[in-house]
């Protein structure tokens, strides 16, 4: 890829991936705050600011800001995360510079007008009602909580409605002005286009940004534990958590491959064992959530409540033949040929492409060539893969479990059957 980089006087970073051969550019303002960045008295506040900015900025109202982007064809929208608040577009070649026009006022010249807040609030309201209302979206609210007793990872992005509704427009600008700086934004393009014309473009609106941030990120540590709720739903929701890595840590890859090998696709262990061989489930799969300072690998499934007596030992077994004995040969070459050809397939995408160049820039502050990436998946043995389940399933359980209960293991019995 024909990747260009440019750093502002303030620090603010502008990366490019030159594509002539399309008509279009995928470009974003991804900036690194997020939920796990906000204290207590101020959550959901990052997911606020990011349906607030579209609200209104010095020169468009929230008609104008989308009108603008769709009479030309573009698309725009937003996103936040526990950790990056992104805001995003995709337009035809020559409207690029109306995308970074609109994108940079969001995050620079958000108004913030009290009659659309007043509104909004309630809009945001709505959403987390429909969260909570659907038991396993909310169910993974409750289990990072519990992963994550009492710090900012495992409040939850949306916030409570208390909260939401007690923001003033004070408080989003002091929270942007705290973490909107350069230093924690990377803005990327993606598509046909020159580098030199948007890194313009971009220093144009963005060059007067503060340099600086002066917040400081709440501690990231790994608690696990016990979250029982019952609820009168027909499916009973089961996660259970195992301690996993930050981004840097040398078994970043080999536990990516373990959980694809134990439940991260129709051929891994868990969704074969339990869902094709005894019909246990609909849904069961494994995954990992990585962030800066820590991280956490879960088995989630949804079932009847009255096959969690049969679906908890499978998947303790299943824990315990993964820890104790090597992966095959068929597996681990099949993991990674998926693993390789995913990354392959997501930079074929415009879009995707520009997300992994801006987050590898936020989270490594370099971008890791392709091949880089594939010689380290190519590099790992099955003593990586039973080294990585070993320090996984070693650590303390975090075990969420919501539905309509009656009988379910206790946590010591639990704990104790996967060891």
């Amino acid at each position: 890829m024909d990747i260009k980089l440019d750093k502002l006087a303030n620090g603010l970073r502008v990366i490019t991936v030159e594509r002539s051969e399309i008509e279009t550019v995928s470009l974003g303002i991804w900036v690194n705050t997020g939920s796990a960045c906000e204290h207590k008295d101020i959550n959901g506040i990052s997911h606020f600011v990011e349906h607030m900015v579209f609200k209104g900025t010095k020169s468009r109202d929230a008609k104008q800001i989308s009108e603008d982007i769709e009479n030309v064809g573009g698309q725009t929208n937003a996103y936040t995360s526990r950790e990056f608040t992104v805001f995003y577009a995709k337009m035809l070649k020559n409207d690029v510079e109306l995308a970074i026009d609109v994108l940079s006022e969001l995050v620079t010249a958000p108004t913030f007008d009290a009659a659309e807040m007043a509104k909004e609030k309630e809009v945001v309201v709505q959403e987390i009602k429909q969260t909570n209302d659907d038991p396993s979206d909310i169910v993974f609210d409750y289990f990072q909580e519990t992963a994550y007793a009492d710090q900012a990872l495992g409040m939850t992005i949306l916030g409570p409605a208390e909260k939401v509704r007690s923001f003033s427009a004070d408080d989003l600008r002091k929270y942007m002005g705290h973490n909107y700086a350069a230093e924690n934004i990377v803005v990327a393009a993606v598509g046909n286009l020159k580098h030199n014309d948007f890194v313009k473009m971009v220093e144009q609106r963005m060059g007067g940004l503060q340099p600086h941030t002066n917040f400081v990120r709440d501690k990231q540590l790994y608690t696990g534990g016990q979250f029982i709720k019952t609820r009168d739903i027909e499916q009973a929701q089961v996660l259970l958590g195992f301690e996993g890595v930050q981004y840097h840590h040398p078994q970043y890859y080999p536990i990516s491959i373990l959980s694809t090998i134990f439940g991260g696709s129709m051929s891994s262990r868990l969704f074969q064992e339990i869902r094709e061989k005894r019909g246990l489930v609909y849904s069961v799969y494994s995954f990992t959530n990585t962030h800066t300072g820590s991280g956490l690998f879960g088995i989630y499934a949804g079932l009847n409540q009255e096959e969690i007596k049969n679906y908890l030992p499978v998947v303790a077994d299943e824990i315990k033949k993964i820890s104790n004995e090597y992966v095959t040969d068929k597996e681990l070459s099949r993991v990674k040929v998926q693993m390789k050809a995913s990354i392959l397939m997501a930079l074929e995408s415009s879009s995707s492409t520009a997300e992994v160049v801006a987050r590898q820039q936020l989270i490594h502050n370099r971008f890791i060539p392709v091949s880089e990436i594939v010689e380290k998946i190519d590099s790992i043995t099955k003593e990586d893969v039973l080294q990585a389940a070993q320090y996984i399933f070693s650590s303390k359980l975090t075990y969420t479990l919501l539905g309509n209960l009656s009988q379910y293991p206790d946590y010591e019995t639990l704990a104790k059957s996967v060891r």
